[in-house]
């Protein structure tokens, strides 16, 4: 679903400039390689494709003070919404970047990152599609080349059949898979942390799949 514009983010969107990188000022080759840097300290690198509205980033980095958080989102507007968050919890291990995920390796060096979270991403259920969805081999590959070893990818997705066809793309990039789930709500984990997407929907009842991938 299309969301509709909101024309006065683009300038709102600058109250968060000491930790947001809008599509107006980019992340790029001068932050690659640096991430250190631009958080100011040293510490583990943890990387959300994908962040909506902010839901789970805000309350994982909130957990995790030691931990550094980026949050990849390709929509503006959506990522106003995350920066308030991480601005009302006073988050100073969060940056959030308008970013295309097909340029990822633009704005992260080779083994900089030390994990990977796929939340709820668009299933682009059309088989010619395929290359598009964000655990095909070809993403994993690019993942492989910017992960640490051992890093990992953790994956949330309410679509079974996407669920499926990931498994399938693990397997074939001779990947570990640890900790599957097909029921993630069912099994009652209390150190779960849910998206704004997967809140709605287990509401409805729908099943949450969960695993995670391992980059030795």
């Amino acid at each position: 679903m299309r969301l509709r514009r909101k024309p006065w983010v683009d300038e709102a969107i600058h109250d968060f400039d000491d930790f947001v990188f809008p599509k107006d000022r980019p992340a790029g080759e001068e932050q690659k390689g640096n991430w250190h840097q631009v958080f100011g300290r040293e510490g583990r690198l943890y990387v959300e494709l994908g962040t909506g509205k902010g839901d789970f980033i805000s309350q994982l980095a909130l957990r995790h003070p030691d931990v550094n958080f980026i949050g990849i989102e390709a929509q503006q507007d959506v990522l106003y919404s995350a920066a308030r968050k991480v601005r009302e919890l006073g988050l100073a291990n969060v940056k959030l970047l308008v970013f295309d995920i097909n340029n990822i390796e633009s704005i992260f060096a080779e083994h900089e990152v030390d994990q990977f979270y796929i939340n709820f991403c668009d299933p682009w259920p059309k088989a010619r599609h395929a290359k598009r969805r964000l655990t095909h081999i070809g993403f994993l590959r690019r993942y492989e080349k910017l992960l640490k070893k051992p890093g990992r990818l953790i994956f949330k997705t309410d679509n079974r059949p996407l669920f499926d066809f990931s498994l399938e793309q693990f397997q074939e990039a001779g990947l570990a898979v640890e900790d599957v789930s097909f029921d993630l709500h069912g099994e009652n984990r209390p150190d779960n942390i849910m998206t704004e997407y997967e809140r709605k929907f287990s509401g409805f009842g729908e099943k949450i799949n969960r695993c995670e991938v391992v980059f030795s």
